[in-house]
């Protein structure tokens, strides 16, 4: 038979098809509604080491920049710190989770936060069609800090005093994705280890974003042998309460409620070792985590309308 340079396709079950067809057509109207909006994103745990977890990531964070959504990306980088720290001959110690931080280490953070980690992700989105920009809070201002409380016992550790909204939205205008690393810096100049959650939650509240969304190893608030889809502060409370929500998960629940207070529409936690989790919990009416928002009514007004 002579060649010919058509392509042909083998019959089969349209079930696949149709059901690929259904996710297109619901997630039509969360692309619409979210077209223009900003969503920050806290990018750690699990899907900062696996290589497929971290292509697809990028995948799904291009894709959401692609279909008009603005999209901040706060990452962590913990372990990196941790094993440069090891190779250098550096000792690293936690107080209640958070990393003492004297000079020689702000110093590691610097160089593998703001260096290696940060343009991994850069150049991982790139890699996918997106235009990503690698940006340090000391960057035009982004993250001004002042020492945490705990100092005497951290060391160079800070809280986000003030975000520099006006360079991250010139980021955003431009059709960039700016890729942050949580590190900020006084008015004296002394730089600040500070932890990832925080600084993307005062990244959301500075930017009035649609929605702050903690990528993270945890599928979301269990009850039981159940994963809550929506939470309401009123419920959150009552669970905290009752010890249904404890332990390390009491702060991520406060936390999610005072970036709510402060404006921001809603927050999500969802698990990163779940492919493509990030577009299954905003284009699906399912999800995959969990939705915090500050009562029953604002849930029922934020379904796909």
């Amino acid at each position: 038979m002579e060649k010919i340079c058509s392509e042909f396709r083998t019959p089969g079950k349209k079930g696949p098809q149709q059901a690929i067809g259904q996710v297109l057509i619901e997630a039509l109207p969360y692309i619409r509604k979210f077209e223009g909006k900003t969503f920050v994103i806290k990018y750690g745990g699990a899907a900062m080491k696996d290589e497929v977890l971290k292509n697809t990531f990028a995948q799904n964070i291009t894709l959401l920049r692609k279909v008009g959504i603005n999209v901040v990306l706060v990452h962590g980088g913990g372990d990196a710190i941790t094993k440069t720290s090891a190779r250098l001959g550096l000792e690293t110690t936690f107080v209640h989770g958070r990393r003492v931080t004297d000079r020689d280490t702000i110093d590691i953070i610097q160089m593998t936060l703001a260096g290696k980690v940060n343009q991994d992700i850069v150049r991982l989105i790139s890699d996918h069609g997106g235009k990503a920009v690698g940006v340090s809070g000391l960057d035009a201002d982004t993250i001004r800090a002042v020492p945490s409380p705990k100092a005497a016992q951290l060391g160079l550790v800070g809280d986000v005093a003030e975000i520099n909204t006006s360079f991250i939205d010139l980021l955003c205008n431009a059709g960039l994705i700016p890729v942050i690393a949580p590190i900020g810096f006084d008015h004296e100049s002394n730089i600040y280890n500070i932890n990832a959650d925080d600084a993307a939650s005062a990244i959301a509240l500075a930017l009035k974003a649609e929605k702050l969304i903690y990528v993270s190893d945890v599928e979301g608030i269990r009850v039981g042998e159940r994963i809550l889809k929506t939470v309401c502060k009123s419920d959150a409370a009552d669970f905290i309460e009752n010890g249904v929500i404890s332990g390390g998960m009491i702060p991520k629940v406060v936390s999610a409620y005072l970036t709510l207070d402060g404006g921001v529409r809603k927050v999500h936690l969802i698990d990163g070792k779940q492919i493509h989790s990030l577009l299954l919990e905003i284009f699906t009416d399912e999800g995959v985590g969990t939705q915090f928002v500050i009562d029953n009514e604002h849930s029922q007004k934020e379904q796909a309308s």
